[in-house]
């Protein structure tokens, strides 16, 4: 199935994104086979940057290094999703500032709960970044009524474990866009946290 054929937008009611922008995954993909979903914050402002789009999408190139980091290799986003890891954004029209508004991550929070609830076999979470935290956050507290990751700085945040149902979740750092590629230290931990949760699907906890 193709996620983006059921994840729609009905009137774009966020002030700081751009709905030119709308994207949801478009991969064909078995929903059964996806172990574990990787949430990065925002679509790229064009298109032929985005994880499913062809050639060498730019959001590709940067999440393949952190693949390769983490000791994958990675050439096609199919190799991704042979591994079980499903990679979608949180936000899914591209953003216009810097900053996305809390408005913006509940409103889009719904897209994404939609989204995840696809996925039957999910056992891992890679929060990529303070966005899709606070996205599944809110998804979260509606369906418990509480949060599951607290707050405070990522790098503190990740030196706890913490769970979902069952499902692992890790705060990390975003993967997607220049930055990844010049600061080493976030590179470091985002391998760590990638090669953990793989890990993590042969843990006898599941």
């Amino acid at each position: 199935m193709k996620i983006c054929d059921f994840i729609a937008c009905s009137d774009f009611p966020c002030l700081d994104t751009d709905k030119n922008c709308f994207l949801v995954p478009y991969a064909e993909i078995n929903p059964k086979d996806i172990k574990i979903i990787m949430i990065s914050e925002a679509p790229p402002p064009d298109k032929k940057d985005y994880f499913y789009a062809p050639d060498n999408p730019f959001y590709l190139q940067t999440t393949f290094q952190a693949f390769r980091d983490a000791g994958e290799s990675i050439s096609t986003v199919q190799d991704i999703l042979d591994l079980g890891i499903y990679l979608t954004t949180a936000i899914k029209c591209g953003k216009t500032q810097y900053a996305i508004s809390t408005d913006t991550i509940k409103n889009c929070s719904e897209l994404l709960e939609k989204e995840v609830g696809f996925f039957p076999n999910l056992k891992v979470f890679l929060l990529m970044g303070d966005v899709a935290i606070r996205s599944m956050n809110y998804i979260w507290k509606r369906q418990t009524g509480r949060k599951v990751i607290p707050s405070g700085s990522t790098y503190k945040l990740r030196k706890l474990k913490y769970y979902f149902e069952e499902k692992r979740v890790f705060p990390s750092y975003t993967q997607t866009g220049k930055n990844y590629l010049i600061e080493k230290s976030k590179r470091k931990m985002i391998a760590e946290d990638i090669k953990e949760a793989i890990l993590t699907l042969g843990s006898s906890r599941f």
